[in-house]
C-alpha cells in the first residue's frame, strides 16, 4: 500500500483498495451477490486516525487502523462503478468543501479534483446508480432542506446538479446505499428528527425526480444519532442498515428486499463507535 499517498490527499484510496481486497476475500457468497458491499470510514475524536471496517459474511464488521491524521476528511462516499459488487472508487468530501474522486481502475497515482464548494451541503451520499448509467451517482442536501442530484461519470466528474426537492431538513440522518425493494433501482431511507420516524423514499430510475413519495417504516429511530448503510453485509441479496445508539452500540437492521417491512429486528454487533465521527 501506497501510505505516502496518503499525504498528499488520496489516502482513502489505500482504505478501498484493503477494502475491496478484504470484502472480495472474506466469503464465497459474494460472487453470486446482486447487491454491493462497502467498507465503513471513520475518524477516532481523538487521535484523529482513520478506522475502516469491512463486512465479513457473517453480518459483522473487523476493522482496520490507519494511523495519519484525517481530521480534515468530512465524509468518504465508497462507489461500485464496474458492478462486481465492491468499492473500487471513492469520493473525498473535505471539510474545506473540497470533492475529490480516486479509482484503483485507474492509473492515475493521484486523486482528481472534482469540484469545491460541498461544505454548503449538509449530508452528501451515494444510493448507487439513480440516473440508467452504469456509474453511481451523488445526492445531497443543503441548510435549507433542498435535495439535489448529481450523476456521475466513470472519471467521477459530475453533472451539474439538479433539483430534486425541499423540505429535507426535516431530516437529521439520510442513509442508503443499494435497492432496498428488490425493483433494481437504488432506494434511501431518512429519519425524521421530530418525530423519530424512518422513512423509505424508493428510487423511480429518473434522476430528475429520483424518489417517489415517502413510506413509513416504524417509529423509535431517535433511540440513534447515526445511521449508515453499507449495501449488503451479510451477502443474503438485500442491502442492509447499520444504526448508532449514543452509547457507542452499533445495531445491523438485516433488509428484507420488501417495502412494507424493509427490515428485519436489529442485532447488535458491536459497541465503542460512539468514540468515532463515522463518515
Amino acid at each position: 500500500m501506497k501510505l505516502s499517498r496518503a499525504l498528499k490527499g488520496a489516502f482513502v484510496a489505500t482504505a478501498v483498495a484493503t477494502a475491496t481486497a478484504t470484502v472480495a476475500g472474506t466469503a464465497s457468497a459474494a460472487e453470486s451477490a446482486t447487491q454491493p458491499t462497502f467498507p465503513m470510514y471513520g475518524v477516532h475524536k481523538t487521535s484523529n486516525d482513520l478506522r475502516v471496517w469491512f463486512p465479513t459474511a457473517t453480518g459483522y464488521l473487523q476493522g482496520e487502523t490507519f494511523d495519519y491524521d484525517f481530521s480534515t476528511v468530512a465524509d468518504v462516499i465508497s462507489a461500485d462503478n464496474d458492478g462486481d459488487g465492491y468499492p473500487e472508487a471513492d469520493w473525498t468530501l473535505y471539510k474545506s468543501g473540497r470533492l475529490e474522486f480516486y479509482s484503483t481502475n485507474g492509473t492515475a497515482e493521484d486523486p482528481t479534483v472534482v469540484g469545491s464548494g460541498w461544505n454548503t451541503y449538509k449530508t452528501v451520499l451515494s444510493p448507487g446508480n439513480i440516473g440508467g448509467a452504469k456509474e453511481a451517482d451523488l445526492i445531497g442536501f443543503d441548510k435549507y432542506g433542498v435535495l439535489y442530484s448529481y450523476l456521475g461519470y466513470p472519471t467521477g466528474k459530475l453533472t451539474p446538479r439538479v433539483r430534486v426537492g425541499g423540505g429535507w431538513n426535516v431530516y437529521d440522518q439520510i442513509a442508503g446505499q443499494g435497492d432496498l425493494t428488490g425493483d433494481g433501482k437504488p432506494d434511501i431511507v431518512a429519519k425524521e428528527k421530530s418525530t423519530g420516524f424512518l422513512y423509505l423514499y424508493k428510487g423511480t430510475g429518473d434522476y430528475k425526480a429520483p424518489f417517489a413519495p415517502r413510506q413509513k417504516v416504524g417509529g423509535g429511530w431517535n433511540a440513534y444519532d447515526r445511521l449508515i448503510s453499507l449495501g449488503d453485509i451479510n451477502e443474503d441479496g438485500k442491502p442492509d442498515l447499520l444504526a448508532r445508539k449514543p452509547t457507542g452500540a452499533l445495531m445491523r437492521y438485516n433488509g428484507t428486499g420488501v417495502a412494507g417491512g424493509a427490515f428485519k429486528p436489529p442485532v447488535q454487533i458491536g459497541s465503542g463507535y460512539q468514540s468515532y465521527n463515522l463518515l
